[in-house]
């Protein structure tokens, strides 16, 4: 098996905004992946926020809003990505805080794009309730983190 893995996938999931046949290139993919792997859960997210904006008509109220959303939805996964690289504990604890600032600004995202288009209400409940969860699951991390440093240092 090579690092970079393709495979399709015909499995229904807990994530309401995917399809149920997608291609996925992943580095390292075990076939039997984890539900609980947040590098794809936040990869999947941005990919779903992408989606979910393909549908947003563009225009002077949206055009702003579809930008702000764009760059926090897709930057969740980043960030995580960039904190599973931390070289210290607390450069961890700072970017897994920009992942739960991220999320955070993703829901007022949502919120306001809804109120510009109502009509995107339906697909935007999904959307908005994972950022809900990344937000609080980021909190979580960020809370232990910072309680297992300090007891670390005393």
């Amino acid at each position: 098996m090579t690092n970079v893995e393709c495979r399709m996938t015909n499995e229904l999931t807990a994530l309401p905004w995917e399809e149920t046949e997608s291609l996925m290139v992943r580095e390292g993919v075990e076939a039997s992946a984890s539900v609980y792997d947040l590098e794809e859960r936040s990869a999947k997210f941005g990919e779903a926020v992408i989606d979910f904006l393909k549908q947003v008509p563009l225009g002077p109220r949206t055009n702003r809003l579809v930008d702000q959303l764009t760059g926090c939805g897709t930057s969740i996964g980043a960030n995580y990505v960039e904190a599973d690289d931390a070289v210290s504990k607390k450069e961890f604890i700072k970017i897994i805080g920009t992942c739960r600032k991220e999320a955070r600004e993703c829901k007022f995202f949502i919120r306001m794009l809804v109120k510009a288009c109502p009509e995107m209400r339906d697909p935007a409940i999904p959307l908005w309730r994972e950022a809900n969860e990344l937000h609080l699951i980021f909190s979580r991390i960020r809370r232990t983190a910072q309680t297992n440093l300090k007891a670390a240092e005393k």
